[in-house]
């Protein structure tokens, strides 16, 4: 009797279980069902494997790839295959949290003040290495507002700039500035705002090459600047020959570069602008073929600061120093801060004075990506946040005020706006500020 109540018990029971189980399994199909309806691609997409490639190995062939230049091409082109990078942080938290401690005041929020009395902090002309492309005052642009701004952070001060004590901080090492033009035009502020105090025959300037380094004797220290506007490979690496109908890349290496930043002691890393001139060509190393993937701009640099990642992530950050400046804005469409308007930067004497003010030229999914990458790397990588700031700076570009480099047509010449620069800047100028904060974390 005890025997038959016992099992009687238990038939309910697994009866129970067994319908439970038969509901959640159609709720679950239709559920995929309907998903599939909605987007069809979802299914096929769902069966694609993501391969994760380790970047920044010698290649498995028995020669290492060929090296990519402006006259490298691709035999084809196919889909991207959706492979990632997989690189690994190795977190040193203590670190991080302990040096973030020290910053009690945030000094990327903040406003600009007229100040006529600090600023500029060094003379156009008298900078031996000033670049024509951003030499507004030489080529014409007689409002020299632009250089009088000081930075002010809301509730503390940024550290003054003080030349003699940033060459200190400089002796026996080595300063790099490794990306585009837009970091080559903060290293040239940098050089200009450095160089001064150096006697002529102490110092010296190697030629316009990928790697540039300016020398100052009596400290053993350079401040140098490397063309990689991709980070990774490309065949865009020429500093002066790089304007390519396509642009292709090795996603998963850094090696070709970093082996020339390697030893530097203090880097400043950069790489937003080319990434948004369509799409890119990916190259990777285990490719033999010449057989290329083609991916959207976003697509293509989050596997490049993949690379980069996996570079930084070995750093010792009580040996190097690491920094990556954020985005650089454009002021492309005054319609953004001026409503009606349909110019540009041109003929803009003055900074935007609406307080958190942002264009279309900065694009937060592109700076979402960067940030999950570096918040990764937070105690390797200090971020130098320049955006924001820099937004409020309509009136610091070129514009027409720079050398161009090719004949401009008439018809440019009757329409300023079609041919202005809103991208770079006048120096002296913002850059100088972006070198404060530089100088202000070191």
């Amino acid at each position: 009797m005890k025997l038959w109540n016992k099992k009687k018990t238990h038939f309910p029971l697994l009866v129970f279980v067994f319908s439970l189980f038969l509901v959640f399994s159609i709720l679950h199909n239709e559920r995929n069902i309907l998903q599939i309806q909605e987007n069809p691609d979802r299914a096929t997409r769902h069966q694609i494997p993501v391969t994760y490639v380790k970047p920044n190995r010698l290649s498995h062939h028995n020669h290492a790839p060929e090296v990519l230049d402006r006259f490298s091409t691709c035999n084809s082109t196919r889909e991207y295959s959706g492979r990632k990078i997989a690189w690994t942080d190795h977190p040193t938290p203590e670190y991080g949290r302990r040096r973030e401690s020290l910053e009690s005041c945030n000094v990327f929020s903040g406003k600009w003040v007229f100040d006529n009395f600090s600023y500029p902090l060094y003379n156009e002309s008298e900078c031996p290495y000033m670049s024509d492309q951003l030499a507004c005052h030489k080529h014409g642009r007689s409002d020299l507002g632009y250089q009088y701004w000081r930075w002010q952070p809301h509730n503390c001060n940024l550290k003054r700039w003080n030349v003699i004590e940033m060459w200190e901080k400089l002796r026996g090492k080595r300063l790099m500035f490794v990306g585009d033009s837009l970091n080559r035009g903060q290293w040239i502020s940098m050089v200009c705002l450095l160089q001064s105090v150096i006697p002529a025959d102490k110092r010296s300037m190697s030629p316009n090459a990928a790697l540039t380094i300016f020398r100052a004797e009596e400290y053993n220290a350079t401040v140098e600047f490397l063309w990689a506007p991709l980070l990774v490979e490309s065949n865009s690496d020429d500093p002066v020959n790089h304007r390519l109908n396509d642009r292709i890349i090795r996603p998963d290496s850094v090696l070709k570069h970093a082996s020339i930043w390697e030893n530097a002691d203090i880097l400043v890393f950069n790489s937003y602008l080319w990434w948004r001139q369509g799409p890119v060509k990916l190259l990777w190393s285990s490719e033999a073929n010449a057989v290329c993937e083609e991916l959207d701009g976003l697509g293509a640099m989050e596997l490049a600061m993949g690379a980069w990642a996996d570079w930084a992530s070995k750093v010792d950050p009580l040996k190097k120093r690491v920094f990556f400046v954020t985005m650089s804005p454009t002021h492309l469409w005054s319609r953004e801060w001026n409503p009606g308007n349909e110019g540009n930067c041109y003929n803009e004497k003055s900074p935007i004075e609406f307080e958190r003010y942002w264009g279309s030229g900065s694009d937060l999914p592109t700076m979402s990506m960067v940030e999950n990458v570096l918040s990764k790397l937070s105690s390797k990588v200090s971020v130098l946040n320049i955006t924001q700031l820099s937004e409020y700076r309509r009136d610091g570009h070129p514009s027409i005020y720079r050398k161009f480099w090719e004949a401009l047509r008439s018809e440019q010449l009757s329409n300023p706006p079609s041919y202005s620069d809103c991208i770079h800047w006048c120096l002296p100028g913002v850059p100088d500020v972006w070198n404060e904060l530089l100088y202000h974390f070191l």
